[in-house]
């Protein structure tokens, strides 16, 4: 994966009543980079795949990186279960929306109440994409999800987890 095109890092960011919430000027350079139609100075275009019922995060792409799956479900069988649900799943659960002049994102009401976002938004890096949450939920699904790992110490040094041969 190019480097520009890798989401680092999080971010708390206000969400207004009209549904705007300004993007992490880190992540707004990486969907320039990742969209190829986008003129030098121009307002990036991105898609947000808000998912079914179970789904509470809105998960963000570039053109690029959203190109890269379609292109993944265009080459399964076309009659696939698979294929229906990852189509499903990323066409139809899926908004394709613009980054404002002002940096921001307006996030459409349905999207917002799908996943109880009022005041603040939670901006949560996964490199080639990017999630949005509401706070609370993103710390107790984290939580959740250490506790099904014993083994699993977030404080450890990430080459620990990196190098499955590494014995420390």
């Amino acid at each position: 994966m190019d480097r520009k095109l890798r989401f680092i890092g999080e971010s708390h960011h206000k969400v207004d009543n009209k549904g705007r919430v300004s993007i992490p000027a880190a992540f707004r350079r990486v969907l320039v980079s990742g969209d190829p139609d986008c003129p030098e100075g121009g307002n990036p275009q991105m898609v947000i795949v808000y998912g079914g019922e179970s789904r509470n995060y809105l998960e963000c792409f570039t053109v690029a990186a959203i190109e890269k799956i379609y292109d993944e479900i265009e080459d399964m069988p076309r009659a696939s279960k698979r294929r229906k649900a990852a189509q499903r799943l990323y066409s139809t659960h899926a908004l394709y929306t613009s980054v404002d002049d002002t940096g921001r994102l307006v996030l459409p009401a349905k999207l917002r109440d799908k996943i109880e976002l009022t005041d603040q938004a939670f901006f949560a890096s996964q490199g080639e994409t990017f999630e949005i949450w509401k706070p609370e939920t993103y710390e107790a699904a984290y939580q959740e999800a250490l506790e099904g790992d014993e083994e699993f110490d977030p404080d450890l040094d990430a080459s620990h987890y990196l190098d499955g041969d590494r014995e420390d």
